[in-house]
């Protein structure tokens, strides 16, 4: 599994849920960490992969492309949700690329706020940060109600 990881990363058991994606070199803060890979799908596609899915490793690139990091992923998949993350997210030229939002240390869990994601609207978050909101996304999608 080493062989296709990120550079700088590894894969543990993680507090936070699941797996989780650790640094194994010093990230200076606003430097790359690593770039989100995997199989390039159309929106069609991201719907009809997220039906009846508990993990879900798919992130939009824009309005209609995504990867799947379940197919091809370099290890980035596994960057848990956390209220209080210590890197960020940027789309460039087509590429999803981690930074450090500061200083990460060898051996720190690499947590990024999802703040929009295909999870269920409200999903229940529990990187257990002092300021956690409590769920995953960051504002409630408002739902069509017909009159």
């Amino acid at each position: 599994m080493d062989s296709t990881l990120a550079p700088g990363i590894t894969i543990k058991p993680s507090k936070i849920d699941g797996k989780g994606c650790f640094a194994t070199v010093h990230f200076r803060k606003g430097h790359k960490i690593a770039e989100y890979l995997g199989e390039k799908i159309s929106r069609c596609e991201i719907s009809r992969r997220v039906k009846g899915k508990r993990r879900l490793y798919i992130s939009g690139l824009d309005s209609y492309w995504a990867i799947d990091a379940s197919r091809l992923g370099n290890g980035t998949q596994y960057i848990n949700h956390s209220c209080e993350p210590n890197c960020y997210v940027k789309v460039i030229h087509g590429h999803m690329l981690f930074f450090a939002l500061h200083d990460i240390e060898p051996g720190e869990e690499i947590l990024l706020d999802y703040e929009e994601s295909y999870h269920t609207n409200g999903k229940r978050c529990v990187c257990r940060a002092a300021s956690c909101r409590g769920r995953i996304n960051k504002q409630e999608r408002k739902r069509n109600k017909r009159k």
